[in-house]
Formats: C-alpha cells, sequence, structure tokens
C-alpha cells in the first residue's frame, strides 16, 4: 500500500444520493471530521450529516451592507453639511430624507459585493486543482457520482482500517487519492 503521507485520503463512490447521506452519517458516527462530499446537486441533509459548521455568509453580507449604507450617508452628509453647505429653498442642511435612495443603494451594491467577494473567500476560490483530480472516476461528480472522501489529514485516519470501513459501506469502489 502507497505510504500515508503521499494519499491525500480514500475516496468512495456511491450509486445513489440515499447511500452517500447514509454512508455520510456513518463516517461522522465513527468520528471522521477531516470528510468531504461531492455529488452532482444539493443532497438534502449532507451538510448535517458531514456536520458542518453553519456558514458565515450571512453575517459577511450583513456587514457589508451596513457598511456600505453608512459610508453612502455619510459621504452624503460629509458632502453637503460639512463641506459644501448649500441653503437652497430655507431646507436644513441635513436633509435625510434626499439621502434614503443613495443609501440604499449603497447598502445593496455593497452588500452584493461582499457576497460575491465572500463566497469565493469561503470556498477557496479560484481552485484550479483538488487531489480528488487525479481519480479518474471522479469525472463523474459533475453528472452522475457521489461521492465521498475521507482525508489522510484526520487524526483517525489509517489506510487500511478506513478503506475496509469505507467498503463496508457498499460503495461502487474506493480509490486512493494520491496528493
Amino acid at each position: 500500500m502507497t505510504d500515508a503521507r503521499a494519499v491525500h485520503g480514500l475516496l468512495a463512490e456511491f450509486a445513489t444520493p440515499e447511500l452517500l447521506l447514509a454512508a455520510a452519517r456513518s463516517v461522522s458516527e465513527q468520528g471522521y471530521r477531516r470528510i468531504d462530499a461531492y455529488s452532482p446537486f444539493p443532497v438534502e441533509g449532507l451538510s448535517e450529516a458531514l456536520r458542518l459548521p453553519p456558514s458565515r455568509m450571512s453575517l459577511i453580507v450583513l456587514i457589508g451592507g451596513v457598511c456600505g449604507g453608512l459610508g453612502g450617508y455619510f459621504l452624503q452628509y460629509w458632502g453637503m453639511v460639512l463641506s459644501y453647505p448649500l441653503n437652497s429653498g430655507g431646507k436644513p442642511l441635513n436633509s435625510w430624507p434626499a439621502f434614503i435612495p443613495v443609501t440604499f443603494e449603497m447598502t445593496i451594491l455593497s452588500a452584493a459585493l461582499c457576497a460575491v467577494i465572500g463566497m469565493f473567500a469561503l470556498n477557496g476560490l479560484p481552485r484550479p486543482y483538488h487531489a480528488v483530480f487525479n481519480v479518474p472516476a471522479f469525472e463523474a461528480a459533475s453528472r452522475s457520482g457521489f461521492f465521498l472522501c475521507i482525508e489522510a489529514s484526520d487524526p483517525k485516519f489509517d489506510a487500511q482500517q478506513t478503506r475496509a470501513f469505507l467498503e463496508s459501506l457498499s460503495p461502487k469502489s474506493v480509490h486512493n487519492v494520491e496528493a
């Protein structure tokens, strides 16, 4: 067998999403934590079965929107009240109802930009290479394959025991993933 340091992990291929979901639950219950699943479409309950932490995306978008809205408002305030005050028709300098459209648009723009940048950062993109691409059967992951990978960096990973455990879950096949 290959040296565990040269192996990225073990990749099991399953025939159906139900088998993948059951296998993910079994792997999590056995105490593996460095696991990932690949599927051509979202599988309901898979993130819970993998025990993934909750996404931080909503917090990133909220902070981006609040900062954008405050930035848009204070940019107008600075221009209309502090830097270049112009009294037109006796209106107050800080006429906040006039600032609402720009503040709203800056909130939406900043939230959207933070969502895109946050999505790329949290997904680790761009990633032109991953070790699972070395497995020829992995081409089916975007069409009809359901895969579960246990990484060699998992503290519980032992090549022979982990392979035997994965084979007990009734996969179509189990592959070594070379690093």
